[in-house]
């Protein structure tokens, strides 16, 4: 019963993980504007992954894509493979983890095979939610770097070179996300070991003799045709047939009298 609630609990928390991993990848918020030095403003500026956005004080908000790949930064790029990476990745988990769960009975599926089944869909969970956290800190480095950046310009008397942006509620929810598919992905992976059958660690072994059963009974010993002639086929005067001597025992025959 422990193994299916902790199956259940990990795919249930690595789903909501996937989840807000897509989420944070489609928010536009993943850098705000900072507004310390000017709270009150007509226009905010914020971007995301895929477009910029500006919203004035009216109310109205325009948002224009990037229509360019090679304009944009290397590190933008590599954090938005990241995050696709992390959403595919934890897409097929989800598909493999429900075939995998221990309450669905799919045909005769083994037990064998749903413990591989889950320990696959929890490694793809485990490194989902990495490049969601790898991807999310790297652009939290980036927006980190051209703070101080701008804030060197400021000081500087460059006020009106270029906005400062900081920290925006997509990267609080890449960061959970990633969290709770790294968790749910551990869970499967416990899971897992309880799922394989155990075996005996012991196995009887039986040994059998390698010639054929010899029994042995008490009584006088007899020789078998292999070592003594058959007494029937001698010819001439046997042990047996030999006169006995005036003391009463027979004579050992000699070697003359077989043939």
């Amino acid at each position: 019963m422990s193994v299916t609630i902790c199956q259940s609990m990990g795919f249930v928390v690595s789903a909501l993980g996937i989840g807000g991993i897509i989420a944070s990848t489609c928010m536009d918020q993943w850098s705000t504007q900072d507004l310390y030095n000017n709270p009150v403003t007509a226009v905010f500026n914020y971007q995301g992954l895929w477009r910029t956005c500006v919203r004035e004080s009216s109310g109205f908000t325009e948002c224009r894509g990037y229509f360019t790949i090679l304009g944009l930064p290397a590190m933008f790029q590599a954090v938005r493979a990241l995050m696709i990476v992390g959403i595919v990745l934890g897409l097929l988990g989800l598909f493999v983890c429900i075939f995998a769960l221990k309450c669905i009975r799919i045909g005769s599926m083994e037990d064998t095979a749903k413990a591989n089944m889950t320990l696959t869909s929890g490694i793809m969970f485990i490194v989902a939610g990495l490049c969601a956290i790898t991807g999310v800190s790297v652009f939290a480095n980036m927006l980190v770097t051209n703070f101080w950046m701008s804030t060197t310009n400021m000081y500087q008397g460059m006020q009106n070179v270029q906005n400062r942006y900081t920290f925006g509620s997509a990267l609080f929810v890449g960061w959970v996300a990633g969290g709770l598919a790294l968790v749910g992905g551990i869970m499967m992976c416990l899971a897992c070991k309880g799922l394989i059958p155990e075996e005996s660690r012991y196995k009887a072994v039986s040994y059998n003799a390698s010639g054929r059963n010899i029994s042995y009974r008490t009584g006088p010993y007899k020789g078998g045709p292999g070592y003594e002639a058959d007494p029937r086929s001698r010819k001439g005067v046997g042990y047996e047939d030999a006169p006995r001597s005036e003391d009463g025992r027979r004579p050992y025959p000699s070697k003359y009298d077989y043939v």
